[in-house]
């Protein structure tokens, strides 16, 4: 599972030939949570607030980046890395 970006200690992640729809898995400690690419919507799993709103931010910012980095892994490819939060 190719690591894209970490920031204020949550880890962003994808895997290789993951299911549909476009998502990210989103890491903050013991907690875990499937996000839409497109939407942001939670599909499992759960984050703090706060760590929910960062991850929510990072990805309306990286929107284009997360799509584009989906559709390399799906393609067994590495996605890359993506900016941080700032």
């Amino acid at each position: 599972m190719p690591e894209l970006c970490s920031f204020y200690g949550i880890r962003i992640t994808l895997y290789f030939g993951d299911h549909a729809p476009a998502h990210f898995h989103a890491q903050y400690g013991d907690q875990v949570a499937n996000v839409r690419i497109d939407n942001g919507e939670t599909l499992c799993g759960s984050l703090p607030k706060r760590a929910a709103r960062l991850v929510e931010q990072w990805r309306t910012q990286h929107a284009e980046d997360l799509a584009a980095a989906w559709d390399r892994v799906q393609r067994n490819e590495l996605p890359g890395k993506i900016e941080p939060l700032a």
